[in-house]
């Protein structure tokens, strides 16, 4: 659209100026030059940009997950919904995630890391996350993991990984 309106107006321009009487004739003079090193540049730049868009927007789709996990972001605390895993009653199956307080740490327990209920899930499988926010904007982040995804409250945002390494990563928000 902004394209096609420049496009417009320096056509329209270059066609008024050529139709004119009162133009100075030495001023035409290089035109070719340099309609040429501003058309290439922009060129190139629309070359390299449809194909970033097709890629930006693939990389938002997950395609068949082996597990889905669903993260939902309080504002002191973390719910887990695994979505593929069904209780007795019928129900997904849930745990609340919250920081272990400082006067319950133990030796080796990190302070504002350690959760008293933790996020499992196994390695060498697609898993997607959805994550969101109950009550304020979030962020589900796990660092060493090379992830990061906002959580706001009404939005539902996605993001798949494969872990490979068993361990424990530590999230943050």
């Amino acid at each position: 659209m902004v394209m096609c309106t420049v496009t417009y107006l320096l056509m329209s321009m270059i066609s008024m100026y050529k139709n004119n009487k009162m133009s100075y004739k030495y001023m035409l003079h290089g035109t070719v030059l340099e309609v040429m090193w501003t058309m290439f540049p922009a060129l190139m730049l629309i070359l390299m940009a449809m194909p970033s868009f097709v890629l930006l927007y693939l990389s938002d789709d997950v395609i068949n997950p082996a597990m889905t996990v669903k993260a939902i972001g309080y504002q002191w605390y973390w719910v887990y919904e695994y979505s593929d895993f069904i209780n007795n009653l019928g129900d997904t199956i849930q745990l609340e995630s919250y920081f272990v307080p400082d006067e319950m740490l133990e030796v080796g327990q990190l302070r504002l890391l350690d959760v008293d209920n933790n996020l499992v899930v196994p390695t060498d499988t697609h898993i997607r996350f959805i994550v969101t926010g109950g009550d304020t904007i979030h962020n589900f982040t796990v660092p060493s993991l090379g992830f990061k995804v906002d959580a706001n409250p009404g939005r539902l945002n996605q993001m798949s990984t494969i872990i490979q390494r068993e361990g424990v990563y530590y999230g943050q928000c």
